[in-house]
């Protein structure tokens, strides 16, 4: 189970960090840029994705998230 678990967070680590990469090559003013009215700025989806997360890994197995 430790090999397991220590799997998944060494992938999610490394996900995270080629994410953070990518947003650093960014302009500050274009992670705020959006395409339409209609559509959400890199900003607005990275802090979606978090809240989701933290949501989800959050008293597991007590709440709905």
């Amino acid at each position: 189970m430790d090999s397991y678990l220590g799997s998944i967070k060494k992938q999610f680590l490394y996900y995270k960090m080629l994410g953070e990469k990518a947003m650093e090559q960014l302009q500050e003013e274009k992670l705020f840029w959006q395409y339409s009215e209609e559509s959400n700025s890199i900003a607005i989806l990275v802090n979606h994705i978090a809240g989701n997360m933290l949501s989800r890994f959050t008293d597991f197995l007590t709440t709905d998230g």
